[in-house]
């Protein structure tokens, strides 16, 4: 399938055209040509004039619901959002049901992604049914296929456990990916401990509860001299913890969601669980902190923390109502409604999220397969039920109307404009 794509700002921080305007042509799944070119009869040309090509994005943190929640998500539904939203690329979180915890299971997730534009990699899960009681079957799930290991929203508690996990992961050089969150401080607090809790008369999950977790998490990986990667942070605290640990030595790297990097708890005033999200928002300072965060390289990565929800779960009063967002159309617009830069995009949605993972990184360089996304920062569209792909509905964003729109996606030999 040829393709040229014509005027277009590449933004590939590993490339020798990054900040350069260009023409693209793709053939037989590689980049054959960049540079000015002119269109040939047999292909197919995109005019992608006031827009950017990056590397394909890739979310480290996404969850469907196939095998046994398939009314939230199914893999061709997750897909179509991912493509939608500019993603190549998606790592799969176990809390399915069964919970992925074997090869088999591992196995059955790939077969059912295969062939598809969008590549759906497994994580599996860390302890068995994510009760952090005894571990899963990690190596042969490694060797089936899993990218990593993660028990997904819930947190290790157990000190011993963590610690004969990353020890167990360190022989054959597994990540562990882990939710930072001290759930004997935690309790069954909802959202941020604030005075904003105090004036919704909620009971506030204190930064603490996190950092205090972080804190053990450091200090197990670095007795341990093996890496540990803390997903979803979402304090001023936490990149604190983690800047300093990162100057220490220890092998750790974090992420952010792309909703923490905008939204903040004053947004909960009127009780819509569609921003009810674990961690809970923030506030105005954790906010500038994470960007912060970002910038200097404490956090590694932006994720969109997919979480889709059937609206019996979330059209609900706040306390009952399920956590999460469907978040993989909208992560784009957000980073930069925050003020993210093309290139800082690039590198935390796209390349180190693979690097992360030991995942082939794409380059915007001829002779190499083709694998990208393009998208322009200043269009505006009406996010709506017409052109939400997910399954589910739960996000604050719909109906309203966004900047930054994915144009096309290219991976697998494969492209689809949106």
């Amino acid at each position: 399938m040829n393709l040229l794509v014509k005027n277009v700002a590449i933004a590939d921080p590993q490339s020798k055209f990054n900040n350069q305007q260009c023409d693209v042509r793709v053939e037989n799944g590689k980049i054959k040509n960049i540079g000015k070119l002119t269109a040939d009869k047999n292909e197919t040309v995109f005019d992608a004039q006031g827009a950017f090509l990056t590397p394909g994005f890739f979310d480290l943190n996404c969850v469907a619901g196939d095998p046994g929640f398939e009314t939230k998500e199914d893999i061709q539904t997750l897909t179509a959002t991912a493509k939608a939203g500019g993603f190549t690329g998606l790592a799969l979180l176990p809390q399915t049901s069964p919970v992925v915890q074997s090869k088999s299971q591992v196995e059955y997730i790939i077969n059912k992604a295969k062939n598809n534009l969008v590549d759906v990699l497994p994580v599996g899960a860390i302890s068995q049914n994510r009760e952090a009681k005894e571990l899963a079957e990690l190596f042969d799930m490694q060797q089936a296929g899993a990218v990593a290991f993660s028990d997904g929203d819930k947190a290790l508690q157990d000190d011993g456990f963590m610690s004969r996990a990353l020890q167990y992961a360190k022989g054959f050089n597994a990540l562990l990916m882990v939710y930072p969150e001290n759930k004997s401080i935690a309790g069954k607090s909802q959202i941020n401990e604030s005075k904003n809790s105090v004036l919704l008369g909620m009971k506030g999950l204190p930064a603490l509860a996190e950092e205090m977790h972080i804190a053990r998490d450091i200090f197990l990986a670095s007795y341990n001299e093996t890496k540990i990667h803390i997903s979803n942070i979402s304090t001023a605290g936490a990149v604190a913890l983690i800047r300093k640990a990162k100057k220490d030595g220890v092998q750790v790297s974090c992420d952010v969601t792309a909703h923490h990097l905008v939204f903040t708890e004053e947004l909960l005033s009127d009780f819509d669980s569609n921003y009810k999200v674990k961690p809970p928002l923030r506030g105005k300072a954790d906010v500038k902190a994470l960007i912060a965060g970002l910038k200097d390289g404490t956090i590694d990565a932006i994720t969109s923390q997919h979480r889709p929800e059937e609206i019996e779960f979330k059209n609900v009063e706040f306390e009952i109502a399920h956590y999460g967002i469907i978040a993989l159309q909208t992560v784009l617009p957000l980073l930069l409604k925050a003020g993210l830069d093309i290139a800082l995009i690039a590198e935390k949605l796209a390349i180190n999220p693979r690097k992360l993972l030991n995942l082939t990184v794409p380059v915007i360089e001829e002779g190499i397969e083709a694998n990208f996304t393009i998208f322009n920062p200043k269009e505006k569209w009406l996010y709506n039920a017409a052109n939400n792909h997910s399954k589910s509905a739960n996000s604050p964003l719909l109906g309203t109307e966004l900047t930054g729109k994915v144009t096309l996606v290219y991976n697998n030999s494969q492209y689809q404009e949106n």
